[in-house]
């Protein structure tokens, strides 16, 4: 099988993470609950002081999106250097597992399988290394 017939067939017999989660509506979704959860985290929400709450969840709506196997629209900076200013205020491993806490229990509130969570919690810790800046 070319490359080519391989991609199609993977595309033709395989949905995205994001379309598994239900789309649009599932991510929308998904991100406003979480934040409500990280700003009230008081081990995280420091992170978000005087931050535009609106652009941020619109930026990791795209970002999600894009992740997951969805539509491409983030037009963000990369993990490294849109976190860097963190990274400089003592933004740590703790930190980000908190994140990834809140990330759990957000898709758990929205009755997310086992398994979808645990694709997703991969795709976010791959990034780890780069919002840390390592």
């Amino acid at each position: 099988m070319t490359d080519k017939k391989l991609a199609d067939w993977w595309t033709e017999s395989h949905t995205s993470l994001y379309e598994n989660l239900g789309g649009e509506a599932a991510v929308n979704a998904a991100v406003d609950i979480f934040y409500r959860k990280v700003l009230a985290d008081a081990r995280i929400n420091r992170f978000f002081e005087g931050v535009d709450m609106e652009k941020q969840a619109s930026k990791q709506k795209a970002f999600l999106t894009m992740a997951f196997g969805g539509p491409h629209h983030y037009t963000g900076m990369d993990m490294r250097r849109g976190h860097a200013h963190l990274v400089q205020q003592g933004l740590n491993d703790s930190h980000f597992d908190a994140v990834m806490e809140n990330l759990g229990a957000t898709m758990k509130e929205l009755n997310v399988s086992d398994e979808l969570i645990a694709q997703a919690a991969a795709i976010a810790e791959s990034t780890r290394n780069d919002v840390l800046g390592r």
